[in-house]
C-alpha cells in the first residue's frame, strides 16, 4: 500500500471487512486500523512531516476515513450478532448465557435482636420507656447503689471484669446500673425497660457465655405493690410464650429487692407434667423480680416512705432458648447460616 495514500488504505479496508466472518476477526481488523499503533495512527502521525499547505486537507481526509471505518465496523457487527435480546450471543463469543446469576440474599435480624425487639414492644405497649446505658460502669452504679455489700461474691475479681488501670470501673455484670442512673435523673413516676449486653467471667458451655444480653425493668410510683409486679409479668409472659402457660412465683433473695421472687413458667413441652426439658419438674425458671429495696430508693434520693416500686431482670438468650427450643446458647454467636436462617 502507498505510504500516505488514504484512498488506497480505504479500498483495502473495504475488501478486508467484506471477508470478515466472525466477531473475533472483526475485532482484529479494528485493532489493525484503529489501534494505538494501527494504520490510522500512522497516517495522522505523519501529518507534521507534510508541507504546511497539505496538512489541513490530509487531516480532513484521515478523519473521513476514520468515520468510514467505524461505520462499516458497526454494520458488520450488527450482521454478525443474531437478532434478539442483548444476551443472544453466539457460542464463539465465550459467554455462557446458561450460567445462573449471582443472587444477593436479603438479610434479617438476629434471633437475639428479634427477641429484644419483641420484649421491648410488649412493655412499651404497657407504658414503659426503653432506655439504654453504657457497658462500662462505675462500681457504685453496678453494686453499691443497688445495695450489694462489699463482701458480696459478685464483687470479687473472679466474678466481675474490672478494668485494669481504671479505678472503680468495670464491664457491667447486669443492666441494673441503668436503674440507678435513670432514677437519679428522673423523679417518679417512671416505668423503664433497659435492654443491653452484660459481661461475666463465666466458662463458656451450652448454657453460659462470658457476654450475653439482659433486660432490666422497673417501675416506681406511690402505692406500688407486689400484686402490680405479678400482673405486669403475667401479661408479659403470656404475650411471649402463649396464653395457655402458667406462672409461679417462688421466694428468693436479691440484695436490691425485698421481698424477692424467682418466676417460673409451666413447661410448654409437657404442659407441666414433667419431662427431660424441665428436669421432670414441670416448670422452667425464667426471671428474677421483687420490690425495689428501700435502701436503693434512698441511694437515688427518693423518699422511700412515699414511693415504692418493683424491678425484674431476665436473660434474653434464656427467653429465646425457651421460646424456640434451642438447647445450646453458643449457637447464637457461631454465625452458622444453617441456624440463623430458621428465624
Amino acid at each position: 500500500m502507498p505510504g500516505l495514500d488514504i484512498e488506497a488504505y480505504q479500498k483495502a479496508f473495504e475488501g478486508e471487512i467484506e471477508a470478515v466472518d466472525s466477531l473475533q476477526a472483526l475485532e482484529e481488523l479494528k485493532v489493525k486500523y484503529l489501534g494505538r499503533k494501527g494504520i490510522l495512527a500512522q497516517l495522522t502521525g505523519s501529518i507534521p512531516q507534510l508541507p504546511q499547505g497539505e496538512r489541513a486537507g490530509f487531516g480532513q481526509r484521515a478523519n473521513i476515513f476514520k468515520n468510514r471505518i467505524n461505520l462499516l465496523i458497526a454494520e458488520k457487527q450488527g450482521a454478525l450478532i443474531p437478532q434478539g435480546g442483548p444476551y443472544d450471543l453466539p457460542a464463539a463469543s465465550g459467554v455462557d448465557i446458561g450460567m445462573p446469576g449471582y443472587v444477593q440474599e436479603p438479610g434479617h435480624l438476629h434471633p437475639i435482636t428479634q427477641t429484644i425487639d419483641e420484649i421491648c414492644l410488649i412493655f412499651s405497649r404497657m407504658g414503659f420507656s426503653i432506655v439504654e446505658g453504657p457497658e462500662i460502669e462505675t462500681e457504685y452504679n453496678n453494686f453499691t447503689g443497688l445495695n450489694i455489700p462489699l463482701d458480696h461474691p459478685s464483687r470479687d475479681a473472679f466474678d466481675t471484669f474490672y478494668l485494669k488501670g481504671a479505678q472503680h470501673l468495670l464491664l457491667r455484670s447486669h443492666t441494673s446500673p441503668v436503674q440507678i442512673r435513670e432514677m437519679k435523673s428522673t423523679k417518679p413516676p417512671l416505668a423503664v425497660v433497659v435492654p443491653g449486653r452484660v459481661y461475666r467471667p463465666d466458662a463458656t458451655d451450652a448454657s453460659h457465655l462470658f457476654m450475653f444480653h439482659q433486660v432490666e425493668g422497673f417501675l416506681v410510683d406511690q402505692g406500688i405493690r407486689f400484686s402490680d409486679l405479678k400482673g405486669i409479668l403475667e401479661v408479659f409472659l403470656k404475650n411471649v410464650f402463649g396464653r395457655e402457660i402458667k406462672t409461679r412465683f417462688r421466694p428468693h433473695f436479691f440484695p436490691f429487692t425485698e421481698p424477692s421472687a424467682e418466676v417460673d413458667i409451666s413447661c410448654s413441652i409437657c404442659k407441666g407434667a414433667g419431662c427431660s426439658s424441665c428436669g421432670q419438674k414441670g416448670w422452667l425458671e425464667i426471671l428474677g423480680s421483687g420490690m425495689i429495696h428501700p435502701n436503693v430508693l434512698k441511694n437515688v434520693g427518693y423518699d422511700n416512705k412515699k414511693y415504692s416500686g418493683f424491678a425484674f431482670g431476665m436473660g434474653i438468650e434464656r427467653i429465646a432458648m425457651l421460646k424456640y427450643g434451642i438447647n445450646d446458647i453458643r449457637l447464637f454467636c457461631e454465625n452458622d447460616l444453617r441456624f440463623l436462617r430458621q428465624f
